[in-house]
């Protein structure tokens, strides 16, 4: 789910600069897997006109952070963009400390082990453990996934403060009024799951057949809450398998990253 900014919610705001807003939409708009989109995919995707999404593919390409393909007719993401990910990625020590303990887990799952960071209304991930042993997602770095349908999501949500967790669900619900109804039980039903067993599970409501669980928690020195889950197929990942089994051990192991995060 890519939520643009609305023109509505800033237009009283003097500071901000709708051009560099929709320029930043316009990457956000570059989804894992995408080698190239067009100008007609980035308009459809970004909801803004053809003709300011041409000459804001110009601009991104002189400046880098796009590069043009000639044969095709499309774009990639440029090099600039890569360094900016490149920066903010090797100034998050969690990964590297959660690794050999995320690595550990998905072992014993056989499943996928995942760090998380909200970004507007979806998760993205910013590292990522496979096991050798058993089929897992096809997921990677850099990967999105919902925000509300989502284990590593609803966690998030779940620690999030309560202004802010309501902000977000009204731009969910928003995006999304038929399916809100389900949505909404989902995410309360994952909310009192975290107040009650400290996690949150997604039994098939994200996508059918696919099982995860997740924790939340706020690094100590007071940065932007991360997700940990652990997921993949149902017939690999039954509920009562993540609850009984994977539920203690994901506890455990957010326990050993925040004391190495305080050290």
């Amino acid at each position: 789910m890519h939520e643009i900014v609305k023109p509505a919610v800033v237009k009283e705001d003097r500071h901000f600069v709708t051009a560099l807003a929709r320029g930043l939409d316009l990457l956000a708009c570059f989804r894992s897997g995408d080698k190239m989109l067009g100008n007609q995919e980035l308009a459809e995707r970004s909801k803004l006109p053809k003709s300011t999404v041409s000459r804001l593919t110009y601009t991104l390409t002189k400046l880098g952070y796009l590069q043009f393909d000639e044969g095709a007719g499309k774009y990639r993401l440029g090099t600039a963009t890569l360094s900016l990910g490149s920066a903010m990625l090797s100034r998050l020590d969690v990964r590297q400390l959660a690794r050999p303990a995320m690595q550990q887990l998905a072992d014993f799952s056989h499943a996928m082990v995942s760090l998380g960071m909200r970004d507007r209304l979806s998760m993205i991930y910013i590292e990522n453990c496979r096991s050798q042993a058993a089929l897992t997602l096809s997921l990677d770095v850099g990967s999105r996934i919902p925000l509300a349908s989502t284990a590593m999501g609803r966690a998030y949500l779940a620690v999030a403060p309560q202004g802010e967790r309501n902000e977000l669900l009204a731009r969910a619900r928003e995006l999304d009024e038929a399916g809100w109804p389900a949505l909404q039980e989902g995410v309360q039903r994952a909310l009192d799951e975290y107040r009650e067993f400290g996690c949150c599970t997604s039994i098939g409501d994200w996508q059918a057949g696919v099982n995860a669980i997740a924790i939340a928690f706020r690094p100590p020195d007071g940065s932007t809450p991360v997700s940990i889950n652990c997921g993949g197929p149902a017939f690999t990942l039954p509920a009562d398998f993540l609850v009984r089994e994977v539920r203690p051990r994901l506890i455990d192991l957010v326990e050993q990253l925040r004391r190495a995060m305080a050290a």
